[in-house]
């Protein structure tokens, strides 16, 4: 083992950088509401994309 205690010492550094950061996202959504935002918004996306391509389909 080259390195020593290299490896405990970023991981501790890095722990302690990430320690006052919260574990959880602040949203107050729960994970089912969430994931329901996020497929609603990518349905839009969706949706968009297929008028934009259905549109240039009929223009060429």
């Amino acid at each position: 083992m080259t390195r020593g205690n290299q490896r405990e010492l970023a991981r501790a550094k890095n722990q302690k950088k990430n320690s006052d950061k919260p574990k959880q996202r602040e949203d107050g959504l729960t994970h089912e509401q969430r994931k329901q935002r996020d497929a609603d918004i990518m349905r839009q996306k969706q949706m968009k994309k297929e008028q934009a391509a259905g549109g240039q389909a009929i223009q060429s």
